[in-house]
């Protein structure tokens, strides 16, 4: 059963009187424990997909259903703050706080079900993606690039959500990182059940996801 889907979902910007279209009646749909990945060429539109199914844009038509459920009718604020968990390129790390505060702030802004004992959890999730506990009590911006990236998706698993979207998150990284990254992707999917939705340029990253998905012309299609 589709955890996440979206029914002819489309974004365009008005010209006059014509329409361009980013997006164009766009169907498919996520499930739990896969790991998918969206390619496309730059300005295809992959982080225009990223930003509707994640309520940081609205579409111009459409629907996005979690559960079935319109996410207008269950509220953007309260999905985004609940129901998913978004990794950046550029990491969107606290820079004043430590490794361990970014995923404890995490942590405290859902309304998810938490431990008691937060922090040893934090400590453990940091330690699960390959932060040890003395990393994990530096300034995030003493860590390498790979090592903030890593926090990231801490910080995302925090919020134990069923969906976890990223954004180009091996962009900046080396080979051997990024394919570090890739298997603690493969793992929640197969292991944790999570539902994964990485948006890359990498064929490389693709050619170990479940399904691709190739964005072109405003057309969203499975990648043969």
């Amino acid at each position: 059963m589709a955890v996440l889907e979206t029914k002819n979902l489309s974004y365009f910007y008005q010209d006059g009187d014509q329409r361009r279209f980013i997006l164009k009646n766009t169907n498919v749909s996520f499930e739990r424990g896969k790991f998918y990945t969206i390619l496309g060429q730059s300005g295809s539109g992959k982080t225009t997909f990223l930003s509707l199914i994640s309520a940081l844009d609205t579409p111009k038509e459409g629907q996005v259903l979690l559960n079935g459920k319109d996410i207008k009718t269950i509220g953007y604020e309260k999905y985004r703050r609940d129901d998913i968990s978004i990794i950046f390129q550029s990491y969107n790390l606290v820079p004043y706080l430590t490794a361990l505060e970014n995923v404890l702030v995490a942590m405290s802004i859902t309304d998810n079900d938490l431990p008691p004992n937060q922090k040893e959890v934090a400590y453990n999730l940091l330690d699960y993606i390959g932060i040890t506990s003395e990393k994990a009590d530096r300034l995030v911006n003493q860590l390498s690039g790979g090592e903030q990236q890593r926090v990231a998706i801490a910080r995302a698993l925090a919020t134990n959500v069923d969906i976890i979207l990223a954004d180009e998150p091996t962009g900046n990284l080396d080979e051997g990182m990024e394919q570090e990254i890739v298997d603690i992707f493969q793992n929640l999917a197969k292991i944790h059940n999570k539902c994964v939705i990485v948006v890359t340029h990498s064929n490389d990253i693709a050619d170990q996801s479940d399904e691709t998905y190739y964005l072109k012309k405003g057309v969203l299609k499975k990648y043969e």
